[in-house]
């Protein structure tokens, strides 16, 4: 690499190692709860921006990623999950939903087998994303985002709405 391009790298590290610049309105919130609620919230919105667009992978992308941020933020939630655990599988995670009562196991298998067959194959260009997969998964996205906050006692910190 050419040293600009090293310059860049190391800016980049400094900028998630430094104090906290100026920070996305609608993020700035202490909970770790309401942070996985917002950024689900933040997916969907652009996911619906690009979906006009065309941009049917990212469309994709974005819905799986909502999906899971909105049962991460009922795992926090419902106390099933702490703030810092990480949970790097995806299978995991829609298996801990389940768990918790959030939907029952064949849905949660479900999930997990969508996400493991389609945005594995669109993500990584095996396959060409489509309008009509791009409309479903954001309207599924949408769905169980809304299903799973209305359910809370903080439906009212999901921006999606404001």
């Amino acid at each position: 690499m050419n040293d600009d391009i090293r310059d860049q790298l190391g800016e980049a590290e400094r900028t998630f190692e430094g104090s906290p610049g100026t920070i996305e309105e609608g993020l700035d919130v202490d909970d770790a709860e309401l942070v996985q609620l917002r950024r689900a919230c933040r997916l969907l919105e652009v996911g619906s921006n690009l979906l006009d667009q065309g941009y049917y992978t990212v469309v994709i992308e974005s819905a799986f990623v909502a999906i899971e941020r909105t049962i991460q933020f009922r795992l926090i939630h419902d106390g099933a999950m702490s703030a810092a655990e990480v949970i790097s599988s995806h299978r995991r995670l829609y298996q801990r939903g389940a768990e918790i009562g959030l939907y029952d196991d064949a849905f949660g298998e479900e999930l997990a087998e969508l996400w493991n067959r389609n945005r594995t194959k669109t993500y990584y260009r095996l396959g060409i994303a489509t309008k009509e997969q791009a409309e479903a998964m954001y309207r599924l996205a949408d769905d169980i985002h809304r299903h799973l906050i209305d359910m809370t006692r903080v439906s009212h910190e999901c921006i999606c709405r404001a």
